[in-house]
């Protein structure tokens, strides 16, 4: 309906919105800046409400177009698609409009409550969504309580909230029942989870690995707090150094899966043709000494001579280097980790990073050989240190100068 129309409206509801409408174009062009802060806050509230009144008015004309048949006399499959067309709005919005109003019909309480601008429309699709869910076998007694509690809860609860609520909502009004649905219902939600478990990955041939990945709520939760924890700001600054201190980006998520990737412990992993399911790692010994030469993962795919480096000094892989004739010289050693003991006894010892001005604690610290291990260095105490994630790479980054300090830190320069 619009201002412009010659038509004049007959039901009292045309009406309205046409008077709406035209009192509307009357401040197209009305400056705000004269407005005072008691009066713009004021208006802008009441424009809230007023926008979740026009949206009951809407649902109910929406159900009267579809009682009458709007569009099927200009051929179209159903009034909501007439509606979409009509309007320039998606499908999808037409439909969740047309859902809303349907559910209005049967929740007159709630209709009521944004008819008068008590609750707005996402307060009033959560509340209907609640309510619909509920389980069939309640009593319509139960039901009027069940409406009458969400709606009285939406004065003080946002969207959000009410859709909290609403889950536990026998709970309140029948707590034997709510504690029976909720058992049922928890059970049938992780039994679908379960199901819907997936991850799927592929290679781009460019050096970088997509994939997508669906998961029960409760291990994601999990895998959010460990990534989190890694991509930390704290985190973040002793690797990195200061200037990092923000809200973890997805860039620094996707880091700290690779970190835990690379960090997950390989005790822990599941025996694959005999070995531990970890990652073998072939290069030449020149690379594994210095080297600039790419080195070459069972898989196929390739990795640069300093990556290969820092990741032969973790426990994720296993390097297989290979002498002239490509005979494999080392397979790992027996002893070429720290163990458990030895690194408690470097954690006492030198307390944490070994580096120069750093204060990463001992149990987030990797163990690194003074020597190379690569170069014959020994798994002993008098050979091993600490070094933080940033400062291990650092070791190992042929970019980087590690030099020896008096009392037994290390300090890291670029070379030029």
């Amino acid at each position: 309906m619009t201002s412009s129309q010659t038509t004049a409206p007959q039901h009292a509801i045309s009406r309205a919105v046409a008077a709406m409408d035209e009192q509307v174009d009357n401040v197209l062009d009305a400056p705000v800046w004269s407005m005072s802060d008691d009066e713009a806050a004021a208006t802008l509230v009441r424009l809230t409400r007023l926008s979740s009144r026009i949206s009951e008015l809407e649902a109910r004309v929406a159900l009267q177009a579809v009682a009458v048949g709007v569009g099927s006399s200009v051929g179209a499959t159903s009034t909501q698609a007439w509606w979409a067309t009509r309007t320039s709005q998606t499908h999808r919005s037409t439909a969740a409009k047309m859902h809303v109003a349907e559910a209005l019909g049967r929740w007159d309480l709630v209709r009521q409550a944004l008819s008068s601008g008590a609750i707005l429309t996402e307060q009033a699709q959560v509340i209907v969504r609640a309510l619909d869910d509920l389980p069939d076998d309640v009593n319509p007694e139960t039901r009027v309580l069940a409406e009458k509690h969400l709606v009285d809860l939406a004065a003080d609860h946002d969207a959000v909230d009410l859709r909290r609520l609403g889950r536990g909502l026998l709970d309140v009004i029948d707590p034997a029942a709510g504690e029976e649905e909720e058992r049922r219902r928890l059970e049938e939600e992780e039994r679908k989870a379960r199901q819907r478990m997936r991850l799927t990955m592929s290679d781009d041939g460019h050096g970088s690995c997509h994939g997508r990945f669906t998961i029960p709520a409760a291990q994601g939760a999990m895998l959010k707090k460990i990534l989190q924890g890694l991509s930390a700001p704290k985190h973040q600054t002793a690797i990195h150094g200061a200037g990092v201190e923000r809200k973890p980006s997805p860039e620094r998520m996707g880091a700290a899966f690779c970190e835990l990737i690379e960090r997950y412990p390989t005790d822990r992993l599941p025996n694959a043709g005999g070995v531990n399911a970890t990652v073998v790692i072939t290069m030449p010994l020149e690379t594994l000494l210095g080297a600039e030469k790419a080195a070459t993962l069972d898989t196929g795919d390739k990795i640069t001579a300093s990556q290969a480096r820092r990741l032969a000094c973790e426990a994720g892989i296993v390097p297989a280097v290979l002498g002239g004739k490509s005979e494999v010289l080392d397979l790992g050693r027996t002893r070429r980790f720290f163990s458990k003991a030895q690194l408690l006894a470097l954690g006492i010892q030198q307390g944490g990073c070994t580096a120069d001005g750093c204060d990463w604690p001992p149990s987030m610290c990797h163990a690194h050989h003074d020597t190379f291990w690569s170069h014959g260095g020994n798994t002993d105490l008098k050979d091993g240190r600490l070094l933080c994630p940033r400062h291990h790479a650092r070791a190992h980054d042929p970019t980087f100068t590690m030099t020896m300090l008096p009392g037994g830190k290390v300090a890291f320069t670029r070379r030029t």
